[in-house]
């Protein structure tokens, strides 16, 4: 009898134990990871306060952990443990904790970075396909594509409101997008070689020099070991655009791998919807080829080599326009013959030692009218840095050296009678000191010294501070800096080109600088119901001195180029709030609000072409089972203030507000291929609806029925009522309206 029980007892216990009781604890760096998810085939359970879980009923298998933010662990379980102990859980991607190199010029994670870097990933970017960089920016909170004409559709991007030569643009790091490729060079980049694209908010000469005063944007390429073994991406609209990025990678041997990637866009339909006869979108042919090289040497070290060569041919203009026109004055069009190369790379000395160079040759042939501008522009650079951790700091120093070679068929290179191309050599020192206080608390101290051979010695220095909370949920930054640029209007303003206007410099422009504070708040919730919730406020305020602001209002016929004798400010305050559901949806929202002006003679105007505020939406849901993702994006821009050619202009001063907004649904097959597909412009806004015209006189545009009077301004006469000239630089956005899209994606992993 004592025998049976004890076997009955041994039953009971072995049946315990097959319903299947498991429990564990969950954290993340030490800390309990509330409301993750615990499952175990058809069963789960979230955890608690304290991370705990239990799970009853259940047999043996695989237990999975998961959380909103983190990657997520599996676990086998024999279907006999009781207690499977901590179950630690690593913060990723989704947890904006993204490795950056832009805020300190070294691999950091965001969350540890004094400096607020903002990161968007590939797959950000495919929400709202786009041919170039430029319009894939149109999503970014406080990042502006900027339009600056009507005409040939160039632009550059605005940082907070500032204009886009403030921005600096690089590729991998090295300062690529500069000077010519300012207005030009945006578009190109094959999208399918983009791994991330950093964006730092306010000054950035301390690091890296002359231009990076409003920002700058870091596109970082995929490396060949990360990269698809091929990949295609192909898409057309019903406005007849074409685009087509193709990319593969391949080995040459044990320690060596190549990246290579080639982007193609096409669009050569003529349409004028406002009826003024001029194109309302410019025709492009444009192919752009990427190589990447990665060699692994012995003793750590590693050389990354990269090049890139692009050819645009592009004009808008009167619809009866063609090639035969070109450069003269019986049919106005303005045509861009781009070529561009660029060639730079990263080589790993040891440790401590990194050497970083670049170079890039532009040469631009075009017309405006029957104005040319022909220019060529060689830059140069090379950058040896030096990193050692001492204890607490984390010490940075750096030798740089740029030469930047300048020639075009403008007053900026013909002096004194003959043609004197520009030699600008910029040799700097920079030391850089990351101090880290303790757990919480670090300080990051900077300065720069530049010699321009120009304008003579230039001195930039920073402080940022960083306080972080013990489980990181908490991170608050405050930053100041200064920023400076060296100005050449001819490669960075559209508008000094088209020759509606003459150009005019008062005196010889003075480098502007500029001083930046901000304040960074980042806060990340974890609820209860698995929702992973991030709040990223900033508040900014930049003070310039020197800055060279184009005057459109003083004399319609000319643009005067002079510094500001007085200062200018752009403040405000961003807000982004990104939020992802355990159901599938995925929210980015942003928000900025600025006030950009200058003050002269006593007297504050707001600045050209710079809103009043921005506000962004990304809006994503996937249907896991049906593998399909549908993406709502948008922006929503405030007013701004245009150029006017006088009191009689009957066109709007300010801008309205206005909204670009997209569909895409995109349906994943097994996971190799991809079929997408929507609307882009849902609401079918363009800016010739708000105005009379946008391009004034666009049936006269070499002003040939014009009546002057004895000083050279025009007069209202019977066929020009308002007494305008032509001028195509009244613009600020995209005349395309609605149309559709349809794209595929194939890879190969």
């Amino acid at each position: 009898m004592k025998q049976m029980i004890q076997i009955l007892l041994m039953v009971l216990s072995l049946s315990s134990y097959a319903q299947g009781v498991v429990s564990g604890r969950v954290q993340s760096g030490g800390k309990p990871v509330v409301a993750a998810s615990v499952t175990l085939g058809s069963q789960g359970v979230f955890t608690d306060e304290e991370g705990k879980f239990e799970l009853r009923g259940v047999l043996s298998g695989k237990i999975k952990v998961s959380a909103v933010g983190y990657t997520a662990e599996v676990r086998d379980w024999d279907g006999i443990t009781r207690d499977l102990g901590v179950i630690e859980l690593r913060e990723s991607a989704a947890a904006l904790d993204e490795v950056v190199i832009s805020g300190t010029m070294k691999e950091v994670s965001r969350l540890d970075s004094p400096v607020p870097v903002e990161v968007f990933t590939a797959r950000f970017f495919k929400s709202n396909p786009n041919p170039s960089v430029f319009d894939a920016l149109q999503i970014v909170n406080g990042v502006r594509p900027q339009v600056n004409c009507n005409v040939c559709s160039t632009g550059d991007i605005h940082i907070n409101g500032l204009e886009g030569p403030y921005t600096m643009v690089l590729i991998d790091g090295m300062p690529i997008v500069s000077g010519l490729s300012t207005v030009y060079g945006l578009s190109g980049i094959p999208q399918a070689l983009i791994e991330r694209m950093e964006v730092v908010k306010g000054p950035a000469s301390t690091l890296y020099g002359s231009e990076a005063v409003g920002g700058l944007i870091n596109i970082i390429t995929k490396t060949p070991n990360k990269a698809p073994v091929f990949s295609v991406d192909a898409f057309a609209t019903t406005w007849g655009e074409v685009n087509a990025d193709v990319a593969g990678k391949f080995k040459a041997g044990d320690r060596v791998q190549s990246l290579l990637g080639v982007n193609y866009f096409n669009f050569q339909n003529p349409v004028d919807k406002n009826n003024d006869n001029f194109t309302d979108l410019t025709l492009q042919h444009r192919i752009s080829v990427f190589n990447k090289w990665d060699i692994q040497q012995k003793g750590g070290r590693a050389l990354s080599l990269a090049g890139r060569y692009m050819y645009e041919d592009r004009w808008g203009g009167e619809m009866t326009w063609n090639r035969s026109f070109r450069g003269g004055d019986e049919v106005y069009g303005e045509s861009i013959y781009t070529q561009r190369w660029e060639a730079f790379g990263n080589y790993k000395l040891s440790s401590k030692f990194n050497f970083m160079f670049s170079g890039n040759w532009h040469d631009q042939n075009s017309v405006y009218g029957d104005t040319p501008y022909l220019a060529n522009q060689n830059i140069y650079f090379g950058q040896l840095t030096w990193g050692q951790r001492v204890k607490a700091h984390d010490l940075l120093a750096g030798l740089a050296y740029r030469y930047t070679y300048y020639d075009d068929n403008t007053p900026a290179t013909f002096i004194s009678g003959r043609n004197q191309p520009t030699h600008t050599h910029l040799p700097g020192i920079f030391l850089q000191d990351e101090i880290r206080l303790n757990t919480n608390h670090t300080v990051m101290l900077g300065a720069r010294y530049d010699y321009n051979s120009v304008h003579g010695s230039i001195f930039s220095p920073r402080v940022n501070y960083k306080w972080s909370s013990d489980d990181r949920s908490t991170v608050f930054r405050l930053g100041g800096g200064n920023g400076f640029r060296v100005a050449n209007v001819f490669t960075e303003d559209h508008a000094a080109l088209t020759g509606a206007r003459e150009v005019v410099f008062l005196e010889d422009l003075k480098p502007e600088t500029s001083w930046n504070g901000n304040a960074n708040l980042v806060k990340k919730f974890y609820l209860d119901n698995g929702t992973f919730l991030n709040v990223d406020a900033t508040v900014f305020y930049t003070y310039f001195t020197n800055k060279i602001i184009p005057d459109y209002d003083t004399d319609a016929n000319k643009i005067i180029y002079a510094n500001l004798d007085g200062h200018a400010v752009s403040k405000g305050v961003s807000l982004s709030v990104d939020a992802a559901f355990a159901s599938g949806l995925k929210i980015l929202l942003g928000g900025t609000l600025m006030d950009v002006h200058t003050t002269g003679e006593g007297q504050k105007e707001r600045q050209m072409f710079a809103e009043r505020f921005t506000g962004t939406w990304s809006v994503g849901y996937t249907f896991a089972k049906q593998k399909i993702n549908v993406d709502y994006t948008g922006n929503l821009y405030g007013p701004m203030r245009l150029p006017l050619l006088g009191d009689s202009d009957p066109r709007p001063e300010y801008s309205p507000v206005w909204s670009i907004q997209n569909i895409q649904v995109t349906k994943s097959f097994r996971d190799q291929w991809e079929i997408y597909g929507g609307i882009k412009n849902l609401l079918n806004w363009t800016p010739a609806k708000n105005t009379p015209f946008l391009i004034a006189r666009a049936h006269d545009p070499f002003d040939k029925e014009v009546v002057f009077d004895g000083t050279g301004s025009p007069v209202p006469s019977e066929n020009n009522p308002y007494g305008l000239t032509f001028d195509p630089s009244y613009v600020y956005a995209s005349n395309q309206g609605i149309r559709g899209f349809l794209g595929v994606r194939f890879t190969v992993k």
